[in-house]
C-alpha cells in the first residue's frame, strides 16, 4: 500500500511539473510574441515621427517650415531662490 501512494505521489508531481513547464514554455512564447509587436510598433512611431512624414502631412495643411528670422528662442526664467529654512538664518 505505501508503495502505491510513493508512485502515485511521483505521478503526480511529474504531472504537476509537465503542467507547469508547458505553462512556461507557452508564457515565454506569449512574451517573444509581445516584444515583437512591441518592437514593430516603436518603429512605426519613429516613422510616423520623422520630418519625411510630417512635412507633406503639414503642407497638405496649409503649413510650412518657418524660416530661421521667424524663430524666436525664449528663455525660461530662472528658479527664484529660496530662503535658507530658519534654523541656518542669521541674527
Amino acid at each position: 500500500m505505501a508503495l502505491l501512494a510513493a508512485l502515485w505521489l511521483v505521478i503526480a508531481r511529474q504531472t504537476s511539473a509537465l503542467t507547469a513547464a508547458r505553462a512556461l514554455n507557452d508564457l515565454r512564447e506569449e512574451r517573444a510574441a509581445l516584444e515583437g509587436r512591441r518592437a514593430d510598433l516603436e518603429r512605426r512611431v519613429r516613422t510616423a515621427q520623422s520630418r519625411s512624414v510630417l512635412v507633406p502631412k503639414a503642407r497638405k495643411q496649409g503649413l510650412r517650415l518657418p524660416a530661421d528670422t521667424e524663430i524666436i528662442l525664449i528663455p525660461t526664467p530662472s528658479e527664484p531662490r529660496q530662503p535658507p529654512p530658519s534654523s541656518e538664518r542669521p541674527f
